[in-house]
């Protein structure tokens, strides 16, 4: 009878995992003005929406991307890292093979378990990016306790790899407000959500590589943010595969430090 409770429990946590955190579909949370990001998803290339989301101004006021710029056929490819499952450096390798630059957001756990691996994403020219310290819902922190979060993951980082500046924040789990948003750019972060994703983070419910392979490329469109999670060996599989397929499709993929911030996509409010 125990065993089944905890099964149970354990089904329950993992459909909420999802509904929170793993669908491509919006959430407003139960407090007023929080938001779990969600966006309407690109099909046959035409662009995505956060039009009906609810959190496109606070969005566009505080300078946070969900896009690159729509008008270049250029990709930006990220992943979240909160803790290692072995497949990292199969990932580097293929990102190195393919020459193709890469944000991964790390917290503090995957800092203090992987000093080596962060090592290699700088000396290998990628950016590593602040997914906080604990991994939070950082609407419910105060704004000592968010610039806290922040700053041990950037000091760290600096310490173990030598990248001197942090200028990309995700916000973790994807839930935020406007409070997150704000003082996360007064400490100097881009706050980067994502245009392309798909239920890949479960790894007890990985389907191949091939599926991870149509789920990525049917979104491709111009401007695209990636976003993967690395401890899917679906996608440590397909990654080479997704690459040379978006090449074929005529895109190139850049690194987040070339969006040069005037000529970023500019969301604009609908009237």
């Amino acid at each position: 009878m125990r065993l089944k409770k905890l099964r149970i429990i354990s089904c329950f946590l993992i459909a909420a995992y999802f509904v929170l955190y793993g669908s491509g579909v919006s959430t407003v949370l139960a407090q007023p003005n929080v938001y779990h990001f969600g966006f309407k998803k690109s099909v046959a290339g035409k662009l995505p929406s956060i039009d009906e989301e609810g959190f496109k101004p606070i969005i566009t006021k505080h300078g946070a991307l969900f896009l690159g710029d729509t008008t270049r056929n250029e990709l930006f490819m990220t992943f979240d890292n909160g803790y290692e499952n072995g497949l990292t450096p199969k990932i580097l390798d293929v990102l190195n093979e393919k020459k193709v630059p890469a944000t991964f957001f790390v917290t503090g756990h995957y800092i203090k378990d992987q000093p080596d691996l962060l090592k290699r994403m700088v000396d290998e020219g990628h950016i590593i990016g602040n997914h906080s310290w604990s991994h939070p819902d950082m609407t419910q922190l105060s704004e000592e306790m968010i610039r806290n979060e922040l700053k041990k993951v950037k000091e760290q980082v600096q310490l173990m790899t030598g990248q001197q500046e942090m200028e990309y924040l995700r916000p973790p789990r994807g839930i935020f407000n406007e409070k997150v948003l704000a003082e996360s750019k007064n400490w100097g972060y881009t706050s980067v959500f994502w245009s392309i994703a798909y239920k890949d983070w479960d790894v007890r419910a990985q389907k191949g590589a091939q599926y991870a392979f149509e789920q990525v490329t049917k979104q491709f469109h111009p401007g695209a943010i990636l976003l993967l999670h690395s401890v899917s060996q679906d996608n440590a599989d397909a990654l080479g595969s997704i690459i040379d397929e978006a090449r074929r499709q005529g895109y190139e993929f850049k690194s987040l430090r070339d969006l040069n911030m005037t000529q970023q996509y500019e969301i604009k409010l609908t009237p």
